[in-house]
């Protein structure tokens, strides 16, 4: 998670095992990511929210908020934005389906979604792109297996990057509860006529609220469900407890 699988990070980790030159080398591969966005598109509005996904996980907004990162902007030009984005393959894009069911292409909203960088190691780089590396206490957290619960959106980026890797498409849900609070299912994928919904975790468990509820909202199209979170591979009563290392099996 840390080092990530750009090659030249990897390289320079096996020669080093220096996590300082690992991160300069993937701070100079986004400095050329953010070359190639205002090559592509000379408003910089790409390479702006680009550089802005992990503040806006980190800010648990339900969706990608264009407006928190560039001016307001026409759908149409975002919505253009948004597919070039994707096509560069330095992105991962969750749509919002509107009816959880196995065609979750014929629900997906456009215009909600979420946005994860391709590349994990990138992504915690990117999370404090504003700090030197002796401040990115990240490193450390991870190592030590002490991630605080507000940085889990870094299990969330890894999950996503598994999930495309073993050639899914990403979608979530959220819905209101009777007190209007947003429950939300960070992953759904489809497995023959039935939903597997998943929620990531950065520790160990005490509830899976959003899981539950959405499994009693939609119990005849469920079909496995999944917490993933980091440590061991149990069941609680339905509920498969998949460490983040085995999320790309499911």
């Amino acid at each position: 998670m840390l080092v990530g699988g750009m090659p030249q990070a990897v390289s320079k980790y096996i020669d080093t095992k220096d996590l300082s030159a690992v991160d300069n080398v993937k701070r100079t591969i986004i400095r050329l990511y953010r070359n190639d966005f205002q090559k592509i598109d000379k408003t910089g509005k790409a390479m702006t929210m680009f550089m802005s996904i992990p503040s806006q996980l980190a800010s648990n907004y339900n969706r990608f908020v264009p407006s928190a990162s560039i001016d307001k902007t026409r759908a149409e030009q975002i919505d253009n934005l948004i597919f070039m984005m994707n096509d560069s393959k330095t992105v991962n894009v969750c749509y919002h389906v509107n009816d959880p069911n196995v065609g979750l292409d014929l629900s997906a909203n456009r215009s909600a979604y979420k946005m994860y960088i391709a590349d994990t190691g990138l992504f915690v780089t990117l999370a404090f792109w504003d700090k030197d590396f002796t401040e990115n206490v990240i490193y450390q957290k991870l190592l030590n297996d002490s991630l605080s619960v507000n940085l889990g959106y870094v299990y969330e980026n890894m999950a996503a990057q598994m999930f495309v890797a073993s050639s899914n498409r990403l979608f979530y849900y959220t819905f209101p509860d009777e007190n209007r609070h947003k429950y939300e299912v960070d992953f759904l994928l489809s497995r023959g006529f039935k939903l597997c919904p998943i929620e990531v975790k950065s520790e160990g468990y005490n509830t899976h609220k959003s899981l539950d509820e959405f499994c009693r909202k939609f119990s005849s199209r469920i079909g496995n469900r999944y917490l993933v979170y980091t440590k061991d591979l149990r069941r609680d009563q339905e509920t498969i407890m998949l460490p983040i290392y085995m999320a790309g099996l499911i």
